[in-house]
């Protein structure tokens, strides 16, 4: 067997020759076949410079022939959406604040005034006598009953409370602190955040009717359980106040259309750019 070794500038020089008239897309190059003829392949590799764009399927280049290179191996279309690394997206859950409705706190209070209404028919006494024991009970010493208090007095008959708002522990307590305050606030009138005796009473009298509370922004009024978006923080109506997401938001969120146009001004499509190699070349013959 003889072997018979081909320089590899001879190779390149053939290839230069047979593919002096054809012109491949970008990032794909011109070969000679076995039978001598020119065909388009895909690059086998790309310069090392470092000109660093985001492709249109959210894919960072190193530079744009690592692009093109990528689209024809793939074979799928990919343009530059602009220069730079792409900027990464954060997953979108549409996270919600965790909020106490006004539903969820007239059901709390309820489920309370049932409680000592069932402890007033068993032990033959007022309701006003019930609540004052509780107060007394639960009160620190400065006859004023504040959130923790509150809770404290909860948890006094959590069975017959049967609070349970979620399968997660942790939501379940979030939410039921949550339901306190805004039980806190329904008959706080020096807005202190704390009750005193006659509030408390007030807060727990069966023919006190809570008013239905409603949220503004901008001269207009939302009902309760409403949603607004604020970049990428969503925020609620409940019980009368906005509760918002705090999320950081990135890029992700800046005007698509400032995106967009900076990519038309500065980048081309594959399609593009071949045709502007094409034209290139054929006026590059007119002047040898």
């Amino acid at each position: 067997m003889v072997c018979v070794f081909v320089p590899v500038c001879c190779l390149w020089s053939e290839d230069q020759s047979v593919c002096s008239r054809t012109f491949c897309g970008a990032g794909r190059q011109c070969v000679s076949t076995d039978r001598g003829e020119p065909a388009c392949r895909c690059s086998q590799q790309c310069g090392v410079s470092e000109h660093w764009v985001c492709g249109s399927n959210s894919k960072s280049y190193r530079n744009h022939c690592e692009l093109h290179r990528d689209a024809c191996i793939t074979q799928t279309k990919i343009h530059v959406q602009h220069r730079g690394h792409c900027l990464e997206k954060p997953t979108r859950t549409d996270v919600s604040p965790i909020v106490c409705f006004m539903s969820d706190r007239d059901w709390l209070r309820e489920q309370v005034i049932q409680w000592v209404q069932n402890e007033v028919e068993s032990n033959a006494s007022s309701a006003h006598v019930v609540l004052e024991t509780y107060f007394q009970t639960y009160d620190n010493g400065d006859s004023q009953l504040d959130s923790r208090e509150f809770l404290s007095f909860l948890k006094h008959n959590e069975t017959a409370l049967n609070l349970t708002y979620s399968e997660t522990l942790e939501i379940n307590l979030l939410l039921r602190s949550l339901c306190v305050d805004a039980l806190i606030e329904l008959s706080d009138e020096n807005a202190d955040w704390k009750l005193s005796l006659p509030e408390f009473m007030s807060c727990l009298t069966p023919s006190y009717h809570p008013p239905e509370k409603k949220c503004a922004l901008e001269d207009e009024v939302f009902e309760d359980g409403a949603e607004i978006h604020v970049a990428c923080n969503k925020c609620v109506c409940a019980c009368g106040n906005w509760v918002c997401t705090a999320l950081t938001c990135t890029g992700e969120f800046q005007r698509e259309e400032d995106v967009k146009e900076g990519a038309a001004e500065d980048e081309m499509t594959e399609e593009e750019w071949s045709r502007t190699v094409a034209e290139l070349t054929k006026l590059q013959d007119t002047f040898t």
